[in-house]
Formats: C-alpha cells, sequence, structure tokens
C-alpha cells in the first residue's frame, strides 16, 4: 500500500496535518484540502487511492460530496472514510448508502483511522477485475467501470447495488447471509442494519428487470446468485 494516494478534505488544519503527518509515518502519500472547491479543482488532474472526508464543511455538505462523487463514473470508485463530529446514526447511514466506506467519528485516534484507511484499501482491491463477468446470456458485469449491462443496456446501479451484485456473482451458487455480505460492503461497520440488505436486494432485482430472477432468497439464511 505504500506511496497510495490519500486526499483529506477537512476545514480544520490542526486535523488535515495530523493525519497527513501519521499517513506519512506508514507510507501514504497525503494531501489535504481546507475547501470543497479546492479539492475538486484537484480532482481534475488526480484521483486519489482513497479520500478521508469531513461532513461538515463550509463551503458544501460532505453527504453532498459523497452523492456527487459516487454519481460519476469518473471518480465512483474512490473509496470514502467519512470523517465527523456528527454523532446521530442517520448521518453515519446515509454516508453509507451513498456508497462510503467507512465512517470515523470525532474525537479520534490517529492510529485507528490509519487501521481504517488500510482495511477500507484492502476490500476495495477485491473490486478491481481484470476482466467481465457475464451471467448467462444477457447480464454482463464490468468491474473496472462499475457498470452491469442486461442484454446490452446499461443498468442504473447504486454503489452498494453493484457490490451486493459482485459479490453475488464472484461465488456463483454460494450463499451469503445478511452479515457476511455486510461485512463485505463495510467491514464490522455497524451502523447498517441486517434488513438494509433486503431492501437493496429488492431493488436491484427490480432494476435488472428480466433477470431478476438471478438473485435467489435463501429461506432463513441469505442469498446466492444462479447463473441463467
Amino acid at each position: 500500500m505504500s506511496n497510495k494516494t490519500i486526499f483529506i478534505l477537512d476545514d480544520e488544519p490542526d486535523i488535515c496535518e495530523l493525519v497527513s503527518l501519521h499517513l506519512k509515518k506508514n507510507g501514504f502519500s497525503p494531501k489535504y484540502f481546507l475547501t470543497a472547491s479546492d479539492f475538486f479543482e484537484a480532482l481534475d488532474t488526480t484521483n486519489p487511492d482513497l479520500l478521508i472526508l469531513d461532513l461538515m464543511l463550509p463551503d458544501i455538505d460532505g453527504l453532498e460530496i459523497c452523492r456527487k462523487l459516487k454519481s460519476n463514473e469518473q471518480t465512483a470508485r474512490i473509496p470514502i472514510i467519512m470523517l465527523t463530529a456528527k454523532t446521530d446514526e442517520m448521518d453515519r447511514v446515509i454516508g453509507l448508502e451513498l456508497g462510503a466506506d467507512d465512517y470515523v467519528t470525532k474525537p479520534f485516534s490517529p492510529r485507528e483511522l490509519v487501521a481504517r484507511v488500510k482495511a477500507v484499501l484492502r476490500r476495495s482491491e477485491q473490486y478491481k477485475e481484470k476482466s467481465y463477468i457475464d451471467i448467462g446470456d444477457c447480464v454482463r458485469i464490468d468491474p473496472n467501470c462499475y457498470e452491469v449491462l442486461v442484454d446490452n443496456k446499461k443498468i442504473d446501479l447504486t454503489p452498494t447495488e453493484f457490490k451486493i451484485l459482485l459479490i453475488l456473482a464472484k461465488h456463483p451458487g454460494w450463499v451469503f447471509s445478511r452479515d457476511q455480505l455486510l461485512e463485505q460492503l463495510w467491514g464490522s461497520q455497524k451502523a447498517v442494519i441486517d434488513r438494509t440488505i433486503d431492501v437493496h436486494i429488492k431493488n436491484l432485482r427490480e432494476k435488472l428487470g428480466i433477470a431478476g430472477n438471478i438473485i435467489k432468497s435463501v429461506r432463513g439464511v441469505g442469498y446466492k446468485l444462479e447463473k441463467m
């Protein structure tokens, strides 16, 4: 993981410098920004390997930044760790549902944050594939572009829906419990309840249309993918 570029977006210089110091000690290449405008300007030339994002910013809400990044094909695959003073569970849930990978609540331990960075980067590696994944004759998953085609038509999935489909597609026939899917999506994250998976599966099936039946429910256990 050495030399991985980590962007930090936080309006508190002391926090940015502290986080940067600890990241450098662990072999990362951090760069911090105090405003969203400076951050987006940097994105024009460089995509970081991970973003540490404060939710309380002076010029734009951090959740809105997360939404913008995850809805843009060029930035959708950037892992995001939310850094926030907010303790409300709903803020954490919204951030994770928008596609953020983890969150750390202020005040925080710099060592813990670095550990979270390493864990998120490890998890993100599992989505980097060299080729397409075809399911039957009509479904194609492109892990590199976060793109799913059904009968050669692009399907608009959320980052979480895409990750769930990819997890299932990489192991067709395997049954994944809700807890196992949550673990692969967000590690030991506790802000999201297991029934959230049911909602994502329902939406995923609807968006897949004629191919929605490839995702099977296993009563009392979880879900699996069957090839068409």
